[in-house]
């Protein structure tokens, strides 16, 4: 849990520091939070993980961005490239080496067949690009009526809420398919 809690420490500290300042705070505060916390993963493990470089990279750059150009425009962004980045990666381990990224990550801890891993890796590529064109809808297109400040705030709240309940819901509902074949699996191995 506190893994869990310590991977979302970024995203918690610019949520909160939007409800008690602005978005133009809660970027340099998601900044300081992601470099920091990429810090302390490497001291404790001498090694850090492609999600957290990757959020940092991003939030650099877009972040960086909406600091010194004063536009909120690219912080809106920085959610939909990190997930294109890891539908790319993912969908790209098709065709690249012999296991896919979801096998790679995950194969440490089940045994599952080899066209199992490619639905599921295929499963998550898909999802992560469609969370980023959803993420772009929310924070570009809808309701475009309403004024920019309350469109950031419900972006905000759809990025720390909406992105994070899909992404939790999506995981349970693989966790459920692939369920299923670990039982079966165990099946064939019983006499």
């Amino acid at each position: 849990m506190s893994k869990l809690l310590f991977d979302f420490l970024p995203l918690i500290l610019f949520f909160a520091a939007f409800r008690f300042y602005d978005i133009f705070v809660a970027t340099g505060v998601a900044i300081v939070a992601s470099a920091a916390q990429v810090g302390v993963v490497w001291m404790r493990n001498r090694r850090v993980e492609t999600i957290h470089l990757v959020t940092l990279g991003a939030i650099l750059v877009f972040g960086g961005l909406t600091l010194v150009l004063r536009d909120v425009m690219f912080i809106k962004w920085k959610p939909t490239i990190v997930n294109w980045i890891f539908a790319a990666i993912i969908l790209a381990s098709h065709f690249v080496g012999n296991k896919t990224a979801i096998e790679h990550v995950l194969g440490g801890q089940l045994e599952l067949p080899n066209h199992v891993w490619r639905n599921v890796n295929l499963s998550w590529g898909i999802f992560f690009f469609a969370v980023g064109l959803l993420n772009l809808y929310v924070a570009f297109y809808f309701r475009p009526d309403l004024d920019p400040h309350v469109r950031t705030e419900f972006w905000v709240n759809f990025k720390v809420f909406g992105l994070l309940g899909l992404t939790f819901a999506f995981a349970i509902v693989q966790m459920m398919f692939i369920s299923k074949h670990i039982r079966i699996e165990e099946r064939e191995k019983e006499p």
